[in-house]
């Protein structure tokens, strides 16, 4: 993307909750690029999220402050909000795992740090807009679609479902705590567009991935592969490995995301499925295959039940969103893994970074 763009939005500051974080710290280093002062409110609690501050501040000096807050302490959201224009909210507890283990935290974290930062929004003169990241988890595991077994991935046997994915009209079935915490918080940045007037937008996302992704056995599935195979660690697949999602680049997110809050007057009050659609599938076992078949590297692999939560195939089916704004991806799947490899690959190999602040200004809320 050039600076250039249409949907840089002037004046007023950019905030990102969980902005130094996988999605949030490729957003923010987009608009700090292009000229724009951003705030990046984050509880530097997940593990890579410091290095990636460190990443921005190095790049960036003091066009980008930092709040070392939690979404959970709602003054402190009050206080990050100041002098915003517009917002993103990506703070989550995103593990289903997660959640199973600790429902209360998840809860708190996904639906509670939530309506802080739409209370917050509500408290100002002239509210910021807000683009909040949800989940598919919202539609749960799609009950009574049947499906064909290929050797290395399902396939629905409805044609629309398998020529289009999942669409927006599909019926909401929350599954695991974390698919009842994130439909929760979905629900109400939705409602607070109809009841208060806000200018919110829904992404219910499909699986993300690209630089900057410190992926884990519960989340960020891709990075969590390819860091894997790197480190010649065996690879656990619950389930058979046919399982398919659809995957989308980072960078095609962060482009639909700024498209979100150009054409946010329009948009507002909806949600949209985002990911990269019927034309960037692929199965577990379908993407080790083509990791293998690009770098050599082959696993040790072992298998365990599947988990809670997992449905057997899910494809966003993003036209909705297209329609709105004409946005489409444009990062194909090998080209995609290739960029994540060759930055998890160079990141294996960097020294750690200084811990110095690289003339980041630090916004004290108390």
């Amino acid at each position: 993307m050039s600076a250039a763009e249409p949907w840089k939005v002037e004046g007023g500051r950019t905030v990102i909750f969980g902005g130094a974080g996988f999605i949030g710290s490729n957003l923010a280093d987009h608009y700090l690029s292009a000229g724009r002062t951003v705030r990046v409110v984050d509880n530097l609690t997940r593990p890579g999220v410091v290095h990636n501050l460190r990443w921005l501040q190095a790049r960036h000096g003091a066009r980008l402050e930092v709040v070392t807050a939690d979404v959970r302490d709602a003054h402190a959201v009050k206080q990050s909000v100041v002098g915003a224009s517009e917002v993103f909210h990506f703070a989550a507890q995103g593990a289903v795992t997660t959640s199973l283990e600790t429902p209360v935290t998840d809860f708190e974290v996904n639906a509670g740090g939530t309506l802080n930062v739409l209370e917050a929004l509500r408290a100002m003169e002239r509210p910021a807009s807000l683009v909040f990241t949800s989940t598919n988890k919202v539609y749960g595991c799609t009950p009574g679609v049947e499906f064909v077994q290929k050797p290395s991935r399902y396939a629905p046997r409805d044609a629309g479902l398998r020529g289009h994915g999942v669409g927006e009209d599909c019926p909401v079935d929350f599954e695991s705590p974390d698919g009842c915490s994130k439909g929760a918080a979905d629900q109400y940045v939705l409602d607070y567009a109809r009841a208060y007037g806000l200018r919110t937008v829904v992404f219910r996302m499909s699986c993300i991935y690209g630089p900057r992704q410190f992926g884990t056995e519960d989340q960020g599935w891709v990075a969590h592969f390819l860091l894997c195979m790197l480190e010649g660690r065996p690879l656990t697949l619950y389930g058979d490995g046919k399982q398919v999602r659809d995957i989308l680049d980072v960078g095609d997110l962060v482009r639909a995301l700024g498209l979100a809050q150009q054409h946010i007057g329009r948009l507002k009050g909806q949600a949209f499925n985002i990911g990269g659609g019927p034309s960037r599938t692929v199965s577990l076992l379908d993407l080790l295959g083509l990791i293998s078949q690009r770098t050599g590297l082959r696993p040790a692999l072992q298998f365990e039940d599947g988990r809670t939560g997992d449905p057997r195939y899910y494809v966003s089916d993003p036209r909705k969103f297209q329609a709105a704004t004409g946005w489409a991806p444009q990062v194909g799947i090998a080209e995609g893994v290739d960029r994540l490899h060759d930055w998890l690959r160079t990141l294996m190999l960097e020294r750690p970074v200084a811990s110095g602040q690289g003339g980041a200004r630090e916004v004290l809320v108390g």
